[in-house]
């Protein structure tokens, strides 16, 4: 893959907002990913944080589609497109890929426990082979403490060997420092770029000669953490990273997903924001209201944001 053509910088797993009937709201999303992008943050939509597992094949199919139609860049969207069911997973990245977006964040099938490497190896290739695209790069989503299903180095490099062009990078929200910086020493010099899962480790992974990251924050804080990726090598780039790792703790306060979604409320005076597809919880007052408060203290702020959801 030429390296230009390859994601770079920070991406936002981009929460979906809901109507009061628990529909994807598409005008709320489409508002949201254009000031997402006006501040140079990537479109991972379908992470974990957009409640992509919470979605159905045929909503994710529409918004994505929502996102294109309106002319979003294709080459900033990351599209996640791994599910429990391999069909389901066939389908979402064949549209993807028929969409223009040739860039997929891909989980492993995640419902069934303790299964082997070979497990996993087969159902990326059956997708990969399937969707029958040389267009199509993967980048796997590693995220173990939810899915419970690692992506072990064993598994990575097997995968690059079998698919060199298509297995891109990975996503490694394990929070675990030597994990990244393991696959970062073994993949990142042969083109297989390591996106770290929070800004909490960005400054690292740029060091480590990382792509960047894709980071739940983004939604709410994405003008900082895209200054820190753009000046990673100045003298106040600790101070920067510092600065991220408080706003982020604020927001580890609280369930995250219910959070970031109350704080865009809050900074859009649209409280409709809030409302979460169950089994997931909206904040109550108290919660919102400890957000708010924490949230003014830190001296937080999302410029243009009211504006950009009016």
């Amino acid at each position: 893959m030429n390296p230009a053509s390859r994601p770079r910088g920070v991406y936002s797993p981009v929460v979906t907002p809901f109507s009061s009937n628990l529909h994807p709201d598409h005008d709320r999303f489409l508002r949201h990913c254009r000031w997402l992008t006006d501040q140079d943050v990537g479109l991972a939509v379908f992470g974990t944080n957009s409640e992509a597992n919470s979605l159905a094949v045929d909503e994710k199919k529409r918004l994505l589609d929502t996102l294109v139609s309106a002319g979003l860049p294709v080459e900033r969207l990351m599209p996640g497109t791994g599910c429990a069911a391999l069909t389901d997973s066939i389908e979402l990245t064949k549209h993807a890929v028929a969409s223009g977006c040739h860039h997929v964040l891909m989980l492993p099938p995640f419902y069934y426990k303790g299964v082997s490497d070979d497990g996993i190896f087969r159902s990326f290739a059956e997708i990969i082979e399937r969707v029958g695209s040389d267009a199509l790069r993967i980048y796997v989503y590693h995220i173990p403490q939810v899915s419970q299903v690692p992506l072990g180095l064993a598994l990575i490099e097997r995968l690059l060997k079998a698919y060199p062009r298509v297995i891109a990078g990975v996503k490694d929200s394990s929070g675990d420092w030597t994990h990244t910086q393991a696959m970062l020493e073994r993949f990142q010099p042969h083109g297989f770029d390591v996106f770290a899962g929070s800004e909490t480790f960005l400054l690292a992974t740029l060091r480590g000669g990382g792509a960047g990251c894709i980071t739940a924050t983004g939604n709410v804080n994405p003008a900082a953490i895209v200054e820190l990726y753009r000046n990673w090598q100045a003298a106040d780039a600790d101070a920067r990273q510092q600065a991220l790792d408080d706003i982020r703790a604020v927001f580890a306060k609280f369930p995250m997903i219910p959070a970031l979604k109350a704080a865009i409320g809050i900074y859009s005076h649209d409280e409709d924001w809030g409302t979460v597809r169950p089994p997931l919880v909206a904040l109550d007052a108290g919660q919102r209201a400890a957000l708010k408060d924490a949230l003014a203290k830190a001296q937080f702020a999302m410029p243009g944001i009211e504006a950009a959801l009016a």
